[in-house]
């Protein structure tokens, strides 16, 4: 490889996102792209949501058995953070976005493992890597209605306190990021 050429490849690895399948890759450190700024990488599939809605609805139920209704936390700033147990960057970020829920008051996170993996791998999972914030399994053939088709891991929503969607964050993403999104929205991120 031409020497040219090394920036634009290693551009085009950052890029790609998690996979499944790259378990051991090494974390991903490129900065986040707002969604406007992300082309899709797919042609639409019957069944694939293209865009979030604007107010997005979300009913799931978590790994402890309980049910997550995201209506109900209105009034908090909420972490939606699509995530699987192969991504590594979704591991990376994961103790980050455990300390944001317990520490700050007003913004709470609820995982959402986008594969294929069942209810007790994921509470071994959970074990070996626990976290303060519910996680919930989505069924990658039939995914929430109200978010787009995640096209890379991890994908995270920030909704406002009137359950608008804030922002999106395509990438790993840490608390101060999560905490600059919601002052630019005219929030308190204490």
């Amino acid at each position: 490889m031409t020497p040219k050429l090394l920036p634009f490849a290693l551009l085009a690895l950052l890029l790609a996102g998690c996979k499944p399948g790259q378990q051991d890759a090494a974390p991903q450190t490129a900065p986040t792209a707002p969604a406007e700024a992300v082309a899709p990488t797919a042609p639409a599939q019957p069944g694939m949501v293209q865009q979030t809605a604007d107010v997005p609805q979300l009913q799931v139920q978590t790994v402890d058995g309980k049910a997550y209704d995201l209506a109900s936390h209105r009034g908090q700033w909420v972490v939606v953070n699509f995530w699987a147990t192969w991504c590594a960057p979704c591991l990376q970020e994961m103790p980050e976005l455990s300390a944001l829920h317990a520490m700050r008051s007003n913004v709470e996170v609820i995982g959402l493992a986008y594969e294929d993996i069942e209810l007790d791998e994921m509470q071994a999972f959970l074990k070996e890597h626990p976290v303060a914030y519910p996680i919930a399994i989505i069924d990658t053939y039939n995914p929430p209605k109200d978010f787009a088709t995640p096209r890379g891991l991890p994908m995270t929503y920030l909704i406002a306190p009137d359950g608008k969607v804030a922002k999106q964050f395509l990438g790993p993403v840490n608390a101060h990021e999560i905490e600059q999104a919601i002052t630019a929205a005219g929030g308190k991120a204490v």
